[in-house]
């Protein structure tokens, strides 16, 4: 006679929940059993987040019931989730940029601490899991990846016992995604926690997982064993139709071939450069961030800009949308030079941006679907002074039906929207600009591989019409499936450049790792371009 089945830590059954029309989530059955990594998938818009929401408290259900450790429970609030043992760490963070590291950590405890045994405290959960860093360094100061290490120390600190990651590595090297889980499958088995892990990473679930579970429309469509499952079979499940290998494969985290359209380098001696950074270079509060880097861009090429996280790219987006003023340096959109840190002077000269966090720099949560999408022209739906509401829903619709927008409509607010739909609306606006130049900033981050797959397409798309893009990515294998040519970061300067055809996963590794003298053909090394 077999061993009984291990009690779940926390069962949801028939969960529904509705928006008006729209259902979130349908007679959703999971179940998280102790000592078990549960993989959540699905596109963006399946219902998972709206799930996890309902799990931790932040949304009430319209139907189902909740169990934990077999006993039916209601759960109020996130305050009586964490009561009950439940810890979630957020995709998008909720950390407060003024404070360090440690106060960010125990902000909302209501129990008396002294700073030196806060911060070993916070020290000690770090270097338990992998997630070392400094917890008197000040949050402003960090990067997206070092951002989410404080994230996770925050939820990992308060010992969950059902513990809900969603997207927890988007924003982490590979090496780092691979350390976290390495620990973290350690610490499950041996504390038996219960976790669910929501991702769109595809290697990702097939490498933690022990269980998958995939959602489709808010209802769930399959169950499967990570041991039984394969990248292709959950990325059919997942869209409910197959998907392009290149768009799959920088899904699951696994391309590294060289694709017979993609990886042809584009002959620009014939070719307008439309896009020139020359010597700039950018401190702050004496940190050197960009050190004389220098970049081109001609007219239908892809540049992909690769390089761990932290080694300028940020700063070279932020200076692209007018949002820095550069120390030194200069840049030049269609030869003309163009003032840095001047508001709009760069998307007047035909510089499109899509931001690398949409939350903070592109988009208003709270104004409509409409308004972000014309926010950069409302004069051309305004009369007299005063927005022609009409007009303005009706160019919106047109460019949500070209872009694809769906689940709202221009009058639903922007952040209704499903992470995928939101990134659309971002697209749609800067390419209705008819820009000369187009800089994606981490384009595809936390989208689903059907969201990628089209995200992919429309910046092939926009390179065919002739615009200049500028790709910067921490993925590698984003990097490899859209670049004519690549360029590696590191402190803030150029190190190494090679062209598509001869780039490989192991030679960017090592211009990654700092040996530029590795480049043999294709580029050069220091102030490649």
């Amino acid at each position: 006679m077999g061993a009984a089945a291990p009690t779940p830590a926390v069962r949801l059954s028939s969960i529904t929940k509705h928006y008006g029309p729209i259902t979130a989530c349908q007679d959703v059955d999971l179940a998280l059993i102790p000592g078990e990594i549960h993989g959540v998938l699905g596109e963006n818009g399946a219902g998972k987040s709206t799930l996890m929401k309902i799990l931790i408290g932040l949304v009430q259900p319209d139907g189902g019931t909740i169990e934990l450790a077999g006993a039916e429970t209601v759960i109020h609030d996130p305050q009586t989730a964490a009561d009950l043992g439940i810890g979630m760490v957020h995709q998008h963070l909720s950390l407060v940029e003024s404070l360090t590291v440690w106060e960010n950590v125990l902000l909302g405890d209501h129990r008396r601490f002294d700073r030196r045994a806060a911060r070993d405290e916070v020290m000690a959960t770090a270097e338990h899991y992998g997630l070392v860093l400094d917890p008197d360094w000040r949050v402003s100061d960090l990067s997206a990846g070092l951002r989410q290490r404080v994230e996770l120390i925050k939820c990992l600190r308060r010992d969950p016992k059902i513990l809900i990651l969603d997207e927890p590595t988007s924003v982490l090297t590979p090496a780092e995604s691979e350390q976290l889980f390495a620990t973290l499958r350690t610490a499950v088995a041996a504390e038996q926690r219960a976790v669910a892990l929501v991702s769109h990473k595809l290697a990702e679930v097939l490498h933690a997982t022990d269980v998958v579970t995939i959602m489709r429309q808010g209802r769930v469509v399959e169950r499967t064993t990570t041991r039984t499952a394969t990248a292709t079979s959950l990325a059919r499940a997942m869209v409910g139709r197959e998907v392009s290998l290149r768009s799959s494969a920088a899904a699951f985290g696994a391309i590294d071939v060289v694709d017979s359209v993609a990886a042809v380098a584009v002959n620009s001696e014939h070719r307008e450069e439309v896009l020139r950074v020359d010597g700039a270079t950018l401190s702050r509060r004496g940190v050197l961030l960009l050190d004389g880097l220098s970049i081109h861009v001609h007219a239908g090429e892809i540049v992909g800009v690769a390089g761990v996280e932290g080694n300028g790219q940020r700063e070279l987006g932020d200076v692209l949308a007018s949002l820095v003023a550069l120390d030194n340096g200069t840049v030049t959109v269609a030869g003309t030079p163009v003032k840095t840190g001047r508001a709009g002077a760069m998307a007047r000269a035909g510089v499109a941006i899509i931001p690398e966090d949409r939350h903070d720099s592109g988009c208003v949560l709270d104004m409509t679907v409409a308004d972000n999408l014309l926010i950069d022209r409302i004069g051309k739906v305004s009369r007299f002074g005063f927005i022609r509401r009409s007009a303005q829903r009706t160019r919106a619709k047109q460019m949500m039906s070209e872009f694809d927008v769906v689940g709202a409509g221009p009058d639903s607010t922007f952040g209704s929207l499903s992470g995928g739909n939101q990134q659309r609306v971002v697209l749609a606006r800067e390419l209705s600009n008819n820009p000369k130049v187009l800089v994606a900033a981490q384009p595809t981050r936390g989208l689903d591989v059907g969201a990628i797959e089209y995200m992919s397409g429309r910046i092939r798309e926009a390179a065919a019409g002739g615009i200049g893009v500028l790709l910067i990515s921490t993925e590698l294998e984003e990097i490899l499936d859209l670049s004519h040519r690549i360029v590696v970061l590191a402190g803030g300067r150029v190190i190494g450049e090679l062209n598509r055809v001869d780039a490989t996963s192991e030679r960017l590794g090592l211009l990654l790792g700092g040996i530029a003298n590795t480049v043999e053909s294709g580029g050069t090394t220091d102030d490649a371009s």
